[in-house]
């Protein structure tokens, strides 16, 4: 018999637990396979652009929101010289990002912390510059998570995001549904609102750049691997689960060429830290 060259589509308790859907989902086998291990538009290209509009340099100590398996904290060790430290809600993404590094010689630069973006368990004003690449759009409390970031970031430090943007609005119900949400759409945001919750948390004139074609081109690569792995499932609740997806693509990509839907990079310079954001995670890394 044939089978799917899709890893198991398990159901998930989307409306129970949205946080840790996410990050079981984004560390699944399911996930690589469909993304190609490029969890995220661009790839290190953009993760690049990222680090430079940031000024990720030699000794900038970093840290790396919702870092999944640790593709993002690697590049930046690696190839930028940085000290990097991830967090993950995931303890499967923590522990192949731990050992990723220390397969790689990384471990001095890169290391990786079980932790909730809501809560990050570091003390205040430890690192030089924090980054979320494509994953502050799937936070249930996305002003919390900035306000987490802006707190362990030094003032005169840098946010930095890369995320899908969206006129919520104007998207079909489909998008807006809690599958949607995982797929980083459903509570997306649009790149001033973003903007907005940065300046409101204490950070100053948020510079924005539009990357719309990487996620096209991530969007026309899923859903291509979709259609392989729907011809190839037999008839089943995974097949349907898959087909699901499949639609929930192409809205995505319609989306995307009226302009309701798209990518960006922002980032910002920290000036100050509100005293509000000061009273919660301050565990000793």
């Amino acid at each position: 018999m044939t089978t799917s060259p899709l890893p198991d589509l398990s159901p998930l308790e989307l409306d129970r637990d949205p946080k840790g859907c996410c990050a079981r989902l984004y560390e699944s086998d399911a996930v690589r396979w469909l993304l190609d291990d490029q969890l995220h538009p661009g790839g290190d290209r953009l993760t690049h652009r990222l680090a430079e509009l940031a000024g990720v340099e030699p000794g900038r100590r970093v840290l790396d929101v919702a870092c999944g398996s640790g593709a993002t904290s690697l590049v930046l060790a690696r190839e930028l010289g940085c000290d990097v430290v991830g967090v993950d809600l995931g303890s499967r993404a923590i522990e192949q990002a731990t050992a990723a590094a220390r397969a790689a010689g990384l471990h001095a630069r890169a290391r990786f912390v079980l932790g909730d973006a809501e809560a990050l368990p570091f003390p205040d004003g430890g690192f030089d510059i924090a980054l979320s690449e494509c994953s502050l759009c799937t936070f249930p409390d996305k002003r919390r998570a900035i306000a987490e970031m802006t707190r362990v970031v030094r003032p005169g430090g840098t946010l930095a995001i890369a995320d899908v943007t969206a006129d919520l609005d104007a998207l079909p119900a489909p998008l807006r549904s809690a599958a949607a949400r995982i797929a980083c759409i459903a509570d997306a945001r649009s790149a001033d609102e973003y903007a907005s919750m940065l300046c409101d948390a204490g950070c100053e004139a948020p510079a924005v750049e539009p990357h719309d074609a990487e996620l096209r081109s991530m969007a026309d690569r899923v859903q291509a691997r979709l259609r392989v792995a729907r011809m190839l499932t037999p008839p089943g609740e995974q097949r349907e689960r898959i087909a699901a997806a499949a639609k929930l693509a192409t809205m995505a990509i319609n989306s995307l060429a009226n302009g309701t839907l798209g990518y960006a990079l922002i980032t910002a310079r920290l000036t100050s830290q509100p005293a509000s954001t000061r009273e919660h995670g301050n565990q000793p890394t």
